[in-house]
């Protein structure tokens, strides 16, 4: 069972980046996926989420109307559209299993991605 995050990349302020995860060894069907980010000196932030159970997003206050999540099934994979980027959103990115739905919508299970870095610099 493996997650497999990627697209991070430096881009400039303003600019667009789409993260990918990628699920192996079990299906979107079953378990839902949530993005994570940690910015350097700063705690791990729930960024946004996605539930297989009901399709109920949640979105951080401060990427709402920024950021979207979406999911593949047939890839089995779940995306993070990012648009109008700033310098804050720089940090590590990292998807994992959650639970919940809403504003409930929590890491469990145990199983991240190995962090793809996103730099927004200009």
């Amino acid at each position: 069972v493996q997650l497999q995050a990627s697209g991070g990349g430096l881009v400039q302020p303003g600019a667009s980046l789409t993260l990918s995860c990628t699920a192996s060894g079990f299906t979107l069907e079953r378990i839902s996926i949530g993005w994570f980010r940690q910015a350097p000196g700063k705690e791990r932030e729930r960024v946004s989420c996605l539930s297989s159970r009901d399709g109920t997003t949640f979105y951080a206050d401060s990427v709402k109307g920024r950021f979207t999540i979406s999911s593949d099934k047939a890839k089995n994979t779940v995306y993070l559209q990012m648009n109008s980027l700033t310098p804050e959103d720089t940090a590590v990115y990292y998807c994992a299993t959650t639970v919940g739905s809403g504003t409930k919508c929590h890491a469990a299970d145990g199983y991240w991605g190995q962090g793809t870095l996103v730099t927004v610099s200009s």
